[in-house]
């Protein structure tokens, strides 16, 4: 099936990129959004309240994507893993994010709250 120009769905949200969209991704770019410095692994696990494997699956597909930036290291004799978002991550992370307030926005209007300020749907202006 040939793909649909966007002119003609515009309610297909092509901007909504499969990566970042998962649960844990999104939990995962968020808290590091927050801190630009990065975190280290085990904070990320109890912020996104994730296992250890499912963390690690999580930041590999983040970190093949260029999302992210894994450097893993010792403090001691502890080995120690700080994670934080690269500047492709940052840009495709606030381009997801408005691709969201857009969707917000059009499933208002579509049901009848045009005069709605973003605010009041819960949408965040960066």
């Amino acid at each position: 099936m040939p793909k649909t120009e966007t002119n003609n769905a515009p309610f297909s949200y092509d901007g909504l990129d499969r990566v970042i969209h998962e649960k844990a991704r999104l939990g995962l770019l968020t808290s590091l959004m927050v801190h630009p410095k990065g975190l280290a692994f085990a904070d990320l696990k109890q912020l996104c309240g994730l296992t250890d494997g499912n963390l690690s699956r999580h930041l590999q597909v983040l970190q093949e994507a260029s999302l992210v930036e894994v450097h893993k290291g010792y403090e001691g004799n502890r080995p120690h893993t700080t994670c934080r978002l690269t500047k492709i991550g940052r840009r495709r992370f606030l381009d997801y994010l408005a691709v969201l307030e857009r969707l917000v926005r059009d499933a208002a209007k579509a049901a009848g709250k045009d005069g709605i300020a973003p605010a009041k749907l819960g949408i965040l202006t960066i």
